[in-house]
């Protein structure tokens, strides 16, 4: 039976591919993003897939832009609204970190848009998703303090760990419903944000990150994977 599934940060990179993906396989697709008017792949997308691609504004880091897409939501889902899973993918990696020299504002700003955002838009839809559906949250080896062996992009690992624990946190909250909530790594991906030297190809780590999603259970709640389902460090 095709899966209602939302992603965010749908408009470039793993996001997109992800909606490319799940299209191929049948599902019904909401895909959003910051600027959707200038998502010209995703779009494009959409107008190959009319009726099961849907591409909304997000902003996972604006109160007014979550509660703006919950309220939209049934308008495209249709009247039961449900939906099956949540890809929260949208995050944001502030390059050039320095020591002496983090500013307050970056660490604040990844925490609202990696850590805050994609737990108070889970909590917000947690009413709209199926028993025994899934919340994926797309999380970063980064994130792994146990791995951590030099200083660097302490921002984005930081908003990562944070997002990590509320991953738990939500897991538990939902556990009675059955739904699966899990951080995942998705490889050292060969997108903007992963740059010239990453080894893992975007279709190939999205592959595996839908392979993971779909094979879990309530054992694996709240559980930190990589693409391949292998456990990572906390």
């Amino acid at each position: 039976m095709p899966r209602n599934v939302l992603v965010t940060g749908a408009n470039r990179g793993i996001g997109l591919e992800l909606a490319r993906q799940l299209l191929a396989r049948g599902d019904h697709v909401v895909a959003a993003c910051r600027q959707p008017g200038k998502a010209t792949a995703l779009n494009a997308l959409a107008a190959e897939h009319p009726g099961r691609l849907h591409v909304l504004p997000l902003d996972v880091a604006s109160a007014r832009s979550r509660a703006e897409l919950v309220r939209e939501l049934p308008l495209v889902l249709g009247d039961d609204a449900r939906l099956d899973w949540l890809v929260n993918n949208a995050g944001v990696l502030h390059s050039g970190e320095r020591f002496g020299h983090v500013k307050e504002a970056i660490l604040e700003d990844s925490l609202r848009v990696n850590a805050i955002g994609p737990f108070l838009l889970g909590q917000a839809l947690a009413p709209m998703l199926v028993d025994g559906g899934r919340i994926a949250n797309l999380s970063t080896i980064m994130a792994s303090i146990a791995s951590r062996t030099e200083f660097r992009s302490p921002s984005y690992s930081a908003s990562k760990a944070a997002q990590n624990m509320l991953t738990v946190q939500l897991a538990r909250a939902l556990a009675p419903r059955g739904i699966v909530v899990l951080a995942l790594h998705p490889g050292w991906v060969m997108t903007e944000m992963g740059g010239g030297q990453a080894t893992v190809p975007v279709p190939d780590a999205v592959q595996g990150l839908l392979r993971v999603i779909e094979g879990s259970g309530p054992g694996q709640s709240g559980r930190f994977l990589d693409w391949r389902g292998e456990p990572l460090p906390w």
